[in-house]
């Protein structure tokens, strides 16, 4: 399994982080993507995935729009340019559109930069999208990215799904797959190819459902699968295969 989106750089891992990754291995996780959110994290997120053999990407999160947009493009193009021959650097993100956390139009300009580096360096995206997703569409319409990506954390229903999927792009499957509430993504996950898909946890945050105040890690990866499986009446093994394909394809791992 890899866990195609999992902050193992963040401080809640800052106290067990070789535990966490030894018991990862135990049970079969081979891998990680850790996404970047911002300027600060970079260099940390590399010594991590330098450390423990993993992917990282390079981006800025929506919610940590600079007060000087133009300056950090500048910053992160000279970034991916000092790291685009490291096999670990996989794609651009995670960046993208959050109407629920202080929604600007320089989010849009700072999303746009970033999805122009990631074409100008043949790399995926990944998107991170809440309550923002017309505007999205919208935007990756006209860029037309080589690469395309993955929707990270996608909550949404069929038409959106497709939407997405028209564009070229993944939809990450996450802990709200194992919510028997959440009934527009269990039917997207039901009734559209699992090819579509790639599994990821957005660790720490995001935690199950049935235990709302833990940490989450990557150790949930195994009910999300079974999830995926018992949704598509599908052999687990059969899953696994398929959605390891769907990251080894996307980000060329």
């Amino acid at each position: 399994m890899i866990d195609t989106h999992a902050h193992l750089d963040m401080a809640a891992f800052d106290d067990d982080r070789a535990q966490v990754f030894d018991a990862m291995h135990h049970q079969g996780i081979t891998s990680a993507i850790i996404p970047g959110v911002s300027v600060q994290q970079w260099q940390k997120q590399i010594q991590i995935a330098q450390q423990y053999d993993c992917y990282f990407s390079l981006g800025i999160h929506p919610w940590y729009v600079p007060e000087d947009i133009d300056a950090t493009i500048i910053q992160l193009d000279t970034m991916l340019q000092k790291y685009r021959g490291d096999k670990r650097l996989v794609a651009v993100g995670e960046c993208g559109l959050d109407k629920l956390h202080h929604w600007s139009d320089k989010q849009l300009t700072l999303l746009e930069q970033q999805l122009l580096l990631a074409k100008t360096y043949r790399l995926p995206v990944i998107l991170h999208a809440v309550k923002a997703h017309q505007e999205l569409l919208a935007i990756l319409g006209k860029m037309k990215l080589d690469r395309s990506g993955v929707v990270h954390g996608f909550y949404g229903n069929n038409d959106i799904a497709k939407r997405y999927i028209d564009l070229g792009f993944k939809l990450g499957i996450g802990a709200l797959i194992l919510n028997p509430n959440a009934t527009k993504l269990r039917q997207t996950v039901t009734n559209l190819p699992l090819e579509h898909f790639l599994i990821e946890t957005d660790s720490p945050s995001m935690p199950p459902f049935d235990h709302p105040k833990t940490r989450n890690t990557p150790l949930i990866l195994s009910r999300i699968v079974s999830e995926i499986a018992f949704l598509k009446k599908k052999e687990i093994v059969c899953i696994l295969e398929q959605l390891n394909k769907n990251a080894v394809q996307l980000f060329e791992l």
